[in-house]
């Protein structure tokens, strides 16, 4: 019961601090964490956020030590007041490795490239009619180095008398931004960067030895002073990740 009203108290905050959330040209999604144990392992992984932005992560180990990563967002937002596009495509790879007594911990870095673009338009809207106030859209490339640490099965969760597993992780990202267009209101605009740091929080349930869903909260923090490329929105999300081929770690 204690990790429900946790996990339930943890999803008012962020959906409180959510919609509070500024306007931005990026919008980040959420970390690809596979965790890999050994050679051969797959992982894909689905999330949606509050605001509707949907990533899908995907990774492969190709070795005992190296794993390589694609990922993808996308968020389609159309609103009386505000519609929002964003889209958002990853490569990278990296090193994973296990430590521990029961070798049940899991370290991971890994760095990548991307590319995004992104589509705002403000509506001023009366009984009368709908005039548009503002339209940005802007076209980037992305940069990123992501260390993640996991521990998995540190505890259990028992619901209706069963157990299931509980693995508790971390990431810490940080992206740098750039901008290579940026329009508003049909006239070209000075491009901008910034540099994002992106702590991440996850906990994941285990539903099935591959199955698990993952509850993520985390927050997204603009190291330069910027008008479109803010750090305007966090990462808090519900998704499930399959992961298979791994090591059935210990306690």
């Amino acid at each position: 019961m204690r990790h429900i009203q946790y996990f339930l108290g943890l999803l008012v905050a962020c959906s409180t601090g959510l919609l509070a959330g500024c306007s931005s040209v990026y919008m980040p999604n959420v970390p690809n964490t596979p965790m890999f144990t050994q050679q051969g392992e797959i992982s894909a992984g689905g999330h949606v956020t509050l605001k509707g932005n949907f990533s899908f992560n995907g990774a492969y180990a190709v070795s005992d030590h190296f794993g390589v990563m694609m990922n993808a967002s996308h968020l389609n937002n159309q609103r009386e007041k505000e519609n929002f596009r964003h889209s958002l495509f990853e490569v990278g790879g990296g090193y994973f490795t296990t430590f521990g007594a029961n070798k049940n911990r899991i370290l991971e870095a890994y760095a990548g490239i991307g590319r995004g673009s992104s589509n705002r338009t403000e509506k001023d809207v009366t009984a009368e009619s709908t005039v548009i106030s503002d339209r940005v859209s802007g076209n980037f490339d992305k940069y990123f180095l992501q260390v993640n640490f996991t521990s998995k099965r540190k505890k259990d969760l028992r619901l209706f008398g069963s157990y299931f597993p509980l693995n508790y992780g971390t990431a810490l990202r940080m992206s740098y931004v750039d901008m290579f267009r940026h329009v508003r209101n049909g006239e070209i605009q000075t491009t901008e960067d910034n540099i994002f740091l992106e702590p991440i929080f996850y906990t994941r349930l285990a539903i099935t030895p591959a199955v698990q869903l993952q509850y993520t909260s985390g927050g997204n923090i603009g190291l330069k002073n910027r008008k479109a490329l803010t750090a305007g929105y966090s990462v808090f999300s519900l998704g499930l990740v399959v992961n298979i081929g791994g090591r059935n770690l210990g306690r």
